[in-house]
């Protein structure tokens, strides 16, 4: 049977801060392993195994990451699907109606696997035979849910209850109602009962049965989901969203708005390991402690160090622990994570204190991700900034001009085409460019490596929306990204 993945690809993962912010969260960055949670979630959800196939993903994400989607999907040899644009975040019930009503669009009975985009899950091939177990319930009119075992008394989960207990062969199971986030006795009770398992927000269902349960518990979605679907645009191969139907659908989670009142739910017991990684916590268990439970990466070291988790994401920080029990300390260049193992979900609480006083880092990845590449802020002064900037091979930087600054660029890695008002012309290594103030100006890379250069700004005002776009090959408007 032909499955299509939808994976949900909007979250910002505020629990992982620093390495996960607003601007480039959770999914795209390698917590663990070499591919990022993104790539790690489409692969395992792509490809043939036995009757089970997978067409293209779908995926919901918004307009800051949609490059960055396609970019990590076909760094993979995966050929991105439909790539949906939602103007605003509106929770996962509003998203799924959204893809349901395209796929059913297209295919009448066609069958939709919901996923989340970040979670670890190191055994495809048992996830697989999971979704593979679940078609027959699939094709009885049931919504399918997966519940994962439980392998200790987490209170951070919801949990699924089971009307009975599985069988050997992990057969669906009709669901007896959702528990949400439980007190520890209550979730040491459940643990201890057998018939409970985490919600893992996975689904597997027809879109025709998942549109008529909107029809019957959440009808107040369809008429603003429908018209945001059906006046969409074309945008590159992005489908993007209409945002006026779409602002007024209830910012609502598909278990509240929808599963919680379905009554033809089942439950496919998944027994393998699995995880949301929801906090630095995770991350260590995740990673494969050593003998003393110590976890480190990047330019880490640690010293007579237990049950700790020693990350510096940065090329210029080492990171050094003596003597620590119990430790996270995760190092970036402008902002360092240092907390007990136990205050792991309390990370939160310090994006929204820095937050309150107004630091960049709350929110701001040091790397700004753009379709053409990437840059990073080297020096910010009162009237000048120094940029590093990574062009792919083959991108092109929009057509612009600044109203407040000028510009100096030195190759140092490939070579640059530049347009500088009505002249062209090619800077190679250790060769610079002067573009005056108000010069209406572009940068190609033509060759077939990555071109890099040094940016030296100067003016009144250095900001990034400090830009007008007259041509870009990514159909961007105004503004700082467009």
């Amino acid at each position: 049977m032909l499955i299509t993945p939808v994976l949900l690809c909007g979250g910002s993962g505020t629990r992982l801060w620093p390495l996960s912010r607003k601007s480039y969260p959770k999914q795209f960055v390698p917590l663990v392993g070499e591919e990022t949670l993104f790539q790690a979630s489409a692969r395992r959800l792509s490809g043939k195994t036995g009757d089970l196939s997978f067409a293209a993903p779908v995926v919901l994400t918004n307009s800051d990451f949609r490059f960055i989607v396609v970019e990590q999907l076909q760094a993979i040899g995966i050929d991105p699907g439909t790539i949906i644009i939602e103007p605003e975040g509106r929770n996962t019930a509003p998203a799924v109606l959204a893809a349901a009503l395209c796929a059913y669009h297209e295919d009448k009975d066609a069958v939709l696997l919901i996923a989340p985009s970040d979670h670890v899950v190191p055994d495809a091939a048992a996830f697989q035979a999971a979704v593979a177990r679940g078609l027959d319930a699939v094709a009885q009119g049931q919504l399918v849910t997966f519940g994962i075992m439980p392998t200790h008394a987490e209170t951070a989960y919801g949990y699924l209850e089971l009307a009975n207990t599985p069988d050997e062969n992990g057969s669906p199971v009709p669901l007896e109602q959702f528990v949400e986030k439980p007190d520890l006795p209550r979730a040491t009770e459940m643990l201890a009962a057998g018939t409970f398992k985490w919600n893992a927000g996975i689904f597997l269902f027809r879109a025709s049965e998942i549109i008529a349960a909107f029809k019957t518990h959440a009808p107040e979605l369809i008429e603003p989901v429908t018209a945001a679907v059906e006046t969409a645009t074309a945008d590159l191969g992005f489908l993007r969203l209409n945002p006026e139907p779409w602002g007024q659908a209830e910012d609502i989670s598909i278990d509240y708005a929808v599963m919680e009142k379905a009554t033809n739910l089942s439950v496919v017991p998944f027994d393998a390991a699995w995880s949301d990684l929801g906090g630095w916590d995770a991350v260590w268990r995740e990673s494969e402690p050593d003998a003393q439970g110590v976890v480190t990466s990047g330019g880490a070291t640690a010293i007579d160090c237990h049950n700790t988790l020693l990350r510096s994401d940065s090329d210029q920080l080492e990171v050094v622990g003596i003597g620590l029990d119990n430790i996270i300390a995760v190092a970036m260049n402008d902002a360092v994570l240092v907390a007990d193992t136990s205050r792991a979900q309390d990370v939160k609480k310090a994006v929204s204190a820095l937050k309150e006083k107004g630091a960049a880092q709350a929110t701001t990845f040091p790397k700004d991700h753009r379709p053409w590449g990437w840059f990073e802020s080297l020096v910010v002064g009162d009237r000048f900034q120094v940029k590093r900037i990574v062009v792919h091979p083959g991108a092109s930087l929009s057509l612009q001009s600044h109203f407040h600054r000028s510009e100096h660029w030195i190759v140092v890695e490939g070579t640059a085409s530049v347009t500088i008002d009505d002249t062209q012309q090619l800077v190679t290594e250790n060769q610079s460019v002067y573009i005056p103030l108000g010069a209406v100006h572009r940068m190609e890379n033509p060759g077939k490596v990555p071109m890099v250069l040094i940016e030296v700004q100067t003016g009144a005002y250095v900001g990034e929306d400090d830009i007008v776009r007259y041509e870009d090959i990514y159909a961007r408007g105004q503004g700082a990204k467009g």
